[in-house]
């Protein structure tokens, strides 16, 4: 059953990997970064939303219909949850991350945001 998950949605699948990757490996200073307030919310916002934005797109993709139980399970749910476990694996696998509550709700308006995207997407 997995496999047929990983065919019908191998972008949602890599962008996920993606957000682990980044989530538990350290970030190097880069001191030329523009000095932009919260840059490190809006990043989470922006990764969440693309993924949450991902996965409506390949759903739709998939179906003629929406069943509305599992676009919420799968594109809100889910990658709320995993933002969730990358902050909880920032504080207890990692020595060069911290877990913060903000992060977390970055990660969950991000994906909100892209519920309300797709849900107006999957109307049209």
């Amino acid at each position: 059953m997995e496999s047929t998950y990983l065919k019908r949605y191998p972008l949602t699948h890599a962008i996920s990997a993606v957000i682990v990757v980044l989530s538990l490996a350290p970030i190097p200073d880069i001191p030329s970064l523009p000095n932009i307030s919260m840059l490190d919310k809006w990043t989470h916002m922006v990764m969440y939303g693309t993924l949450g934005l991902v996965i409506w797109w390949e759903y739709l993709r998939q179906h003629k219909s929406v069943n509305w139980k599992h676009v919420l399970v799968g594109a809100v749910v889910m990658p709320i949850i995993l933002g969730g476990l990358m902050e909880l694996g920032q504080r207890y696998l990692t020595t060069c991350r911290s877990a913060e509550w903000l992060d977390f709700a970055a990660n969950s308006v991000g994906v909100l945001l892209a519920a309300v995207v797709g849900s107006v997407g999957s109307r049209r």
